[in-house]
């Protein structure tokens, strides 16, 4: 049976977008080129994809059914087409990690120890970016690497997505402080009471319904101002249970606050993605090689 990529395209947009206009205007085409093209898609699998109500489309039942498979394909397509493009080109001279503002700076500088000693020539940059920026930046080869909270991600995509782990979330406030103090009953309760400050990442990437305890909250962009203002007795935040076992941030005066209806913290998977390419192969190989490193010196901190 013969279709193309094109025609898969087409057909996964106005699904996607529920209209013709809308699915050309995103395509770059014409809306009567975008409506010959899933004509002649019908046509060639004898299927109706849509049902055209007015000026929007409705998938039909076959229309659902084939459009995982028709995703999946045009995934499969577009990582084809990255591998093979880099399989003509050498090695990089300069990469971007563009990472979660959650992730550990302990982390990173450890890595770029790692790639100093692996790829000494080589130059790297750091930003800081919310999950659909990293996924948009690497797409368009902008970054080259992304540490991202996975906790709402789809399983398909054509990123190469290595998943590393979870970090584990609790409340912390100032070390000493009036939470500290308060009866380990009586600290959901306390929390939901206090000003909570939230990093902003975390709201951007969909996670609110589970980081916003307090409906006393402040969003904050950055993780060390998020730190400074626990010290100040300021409020509480959620923050990696990594911070209390990493020698970097005991020198800060915060810590974790316990509660008796928390057992665990909150979970949120994290993973490595990056494009599918030859040239970085290696790179991320010293990259997945120290974040495992990582791991296990917090599991070893957590049991000792």
């Amino acid at each position: 049976m013969n279709f193309s990529i094109e025609q898969l395209l087409a057909f996964v947009t106005v699904y996607e977008q529920l209209s013709f206009s809308k699915a050309a205007v995103k395509l770059n085409k014409h809306r009567t080129t975008i409506g010959q093209v899933i004509t002649n898609l019908e046509d060639h699998l004898a299927v109706t994809l849509f049902k055209r109500v007015g000026r929007s489309v409705e998938p039909t039942d076959d229309g659902h059914l084939l459009y995982h498979y028709a995703k999946q394909t045009i995934e499969q397509a577009r990582t084809f087409d990255k591998v093979a493009l880099s399989l003509s080109y050498g090695g990089l001279e300069n990469i971007t990690i563009a990472y979660s503002s959650v992730i550990p700076q302990r982390v990173l500088v450890d890595i770029r120890k790692q790639l100093k000693l692996d790829f000494p020539m080589m130059r790297v940059n750091f930003l800081v970016k919310n999950k659909n920026e990293i996924k948009e930046g690497i797409q368009s080869g902008e970054y080259h690497f992304g540490l991202v909270n996975v906790h709402h991600s789809r399983a398909m995509h054509s990123l190469d997505s290595t998943f590393l782990g979870h970090f584990e979330f609790y409340p912390f406030g100032q070390r000493g402080g009036e939470l500290s103090n308060v009866n380990r009953d009586e600290v959901l309760v306390a929390l939901r009471n206090s000003k909570q400050f939230v990093l902003k990442s975390l709201i951007d990437e969909g996670l609110s319904e589970k980081v916003i305890v307090s409906s006393d909250y402040e969003e904050i962009d950055q993780l060390a101002l998020v730190i400074k203002m626990l010290e100040e007795g300021l409020g509480w935040a959620l923050l990696p249970k990594a911070f209390f076992t990493d020698s970097e941030f005991s020198k800060h005066s915060i810590e974790p606050i316990y509660s008796a209806q928390m057992v665990e913290g909150f979970k949120f998977g994290f993973a490595l993605w990056c494009p599918h390419s030859k040239q970085i192969c290696d790179i991320k190989g010293s990259l997945v090689s120290v974040i495992k490193r990582y791991r296990e010196h917090l599991i070893d901190s957590f049991n000792g």
